[in-house]
């Protein structure tokens, strides 16, 4: 298997230079990343060698948010009461959540906020590059989920959206 970190080194200059697939060949080795969409992970498909077969899993994400609809627990176990018809905002990646562009800037969103799809509702620091979260719907913020400096995974939800 490929060292992490060279694979998260791959995926940032897949993104900084907005490469859809990278294919890396050795004698020993070969591995495939690819960008499927904006609201995907890129993915690795590594093959050990020809006789193997080519499993798939997630690396890096891009800088834009996922989203699904709510109807998992949250984190701490408990279903949120009056959740129905919300959607949530998830971390595209493994980074450090920020709710303001700056240290003594306001948030970008609050309760009650209403986004468009391109509204930055957050900044994730991965590798000390800052990634733009956006909204990615139209809507309007019902629920913070993480506070700011929180360290966040990937899938993670980080707000909840009242779609309109």
């Amino acid at each position: 298997m490929m060292d992490i970190r060279k694979l998260k080194e791959l995926v940032r200059l897949m993104v900084e230079n907005d490469l859809t697939e990278l294919d890396l060949r050795d004698k020993e080795e070969q591995a495939t990343i690819r960008r499927q969409t904006t609201l995907s992970a890129p993915q690795l498909i590594h093959h050990g060698s020809s006789a193997q077969s080519t499993p798939q899993v997630p690396a890096l994400a891009t800088g834009s948010a996922g989203a699904t609809a709510v109807g998992r627990p949250s984190p701490d176990g408990s279903e949120g009461q009056g959740d129905t018809g919300l959607e949530a905002i998830e971390s595209p990646m493994v980074g450090t959540f920020y709710a303001a562009s700056g240290p003594d800037k306001p948030p970008l969103v609050a309760v009650g906020t209403v986004v468009e799809p391109n509204t930055v509702v957050c900044l994730l620091e991965a590798m000390k590059i800052f990634n733009e979260i956006k909204a990615e719907r139209a809507g309007t913020i019902a629920k913070v989920l993480v506070k700011n400096g929180q360290a966040v995974e990937f899938g993670q939800q980080l707000f909840l959206i009242r779609p309109s």
